[in-house]
C-alpha cells in the first residue's frame, strides 16, 4: 500500500477545495444531523484550559477573547455552543461537552443530549446544555442517557464552577438552580432553533 506525504494531501484537499469553489466556515456549520437529538457543538473553550473566555464571533465566525477569568478556575468540560440557534439570553444554546480530553477551540463535535444546568444571573436566565460525544464517535457514553448516569463529583464541579466563576468580577453574580433531564434540554434546543429561524 502506497501511503501519501502530508504535504501531497494537503496539495489535494486544497484543490479539491479550489475546484469546489467554496469555503466552508463556522457559519456554514448546521445545528445538527437530528435536532434536537443529535446536535453539533462548536467548542470555544477547551476541558481544563488556560483561564480564558473566548467566543466565537457569531458574524465573522472569528475566535475572539472575551475577557481573562479573574478567579483562578479553569472549565470542567469543554465549552461551546449549538450553530443556528438563539437562546433567551439573546446568544446561541450553551452546551458543556463531556470527553476522555480536551478539545481545540474551534472543533465541531456532534454531541447527544443528556441534560441541562438551569442558572439565573446578572443578565437573567441561563442554561447549559450538557452533552456527550455520539456513540459514531465514542462507544464510551453509550450508557449515559441523562445526566445522572454521569459521576456525581463532575455534576458538583460543574456547579461549583458556574457558582463561582465570576465572583472577583465586580457586579456580576451566577446562582444555580440545579438540574434537569434531557427532555428539558430538548425543548430548549427545539425553541432556540425555531428561535434562530423567526429572528432571519
Amino acid at each position: 500500500m502506497t501511503v501519501l506525504p502530508f504535504s501531497v494531501i494537503l496539495r489535494i484537499i486544497a484543490r479539491l477545495n479550489y475546484s469546489v469553489g467554496e469555503k466552508m466556515g463556522l457559519m456554514d456549520i448546521k445545528s445538527g444531523r437530528d435536532v434536537p437529538n443529535e446536535i453539533n457543538v462548536i467548542i470555544e473553550i477547551p476541558m481544563h484550559g488556560e483561564p480564558v473566555k473566548y467566543e466565537v464571533n457569531k458574524e465573522t465566525g472569528a475566535l475572539f477573547v472575551d475577557r481573562f477569568m479573574t478567579t483562578a478556575m479553569f472549565y470542567p468540560t469543554n465549552y461551546g455552543y449549538v450553530p443556528k440557534t438563539l437562546s433567551e439570553d439573546g446568544d446561541p444554546v450553551d452546551v458543556l461537552v463531556v470527553t476522555p480530553v480536551p478539545l481545540i477551540s474551534g472543533a465541531v463535535i456532534p454531541c447527544r443530549v443528556v441534560g441541562m444546568l438551569k442558572m439565573t444571573d446578572e443578565a437573567g436566565v441561563d442554561t447549559k446544555v450538557l452533552a456527550v460525544p455520539t456513540s459514531k464517535l465514542s462507544k464510551m457514553y453509550d450508557h449515559v442517557k441523562t445526566y445522572e448516569d454521569l459521576p456525581h463529583p463532575l455534576l458538583l464541579s460543574i456547579e461549583h464552577f458556574f457558582q463561582h466563576y465570576k465572583d472577583l468580577e465586580e457586579g456580576k453574580w451566577v446562582k444555580v438552580d440545579g438540574w434537569q433531564g434531557p427532555d428539558a434540554a430538548r425543548n430548549e434546543i427545539i425553541s432556540s432553533v425555531a428561535r434562530f429561524e423567526q429572528d432571519q
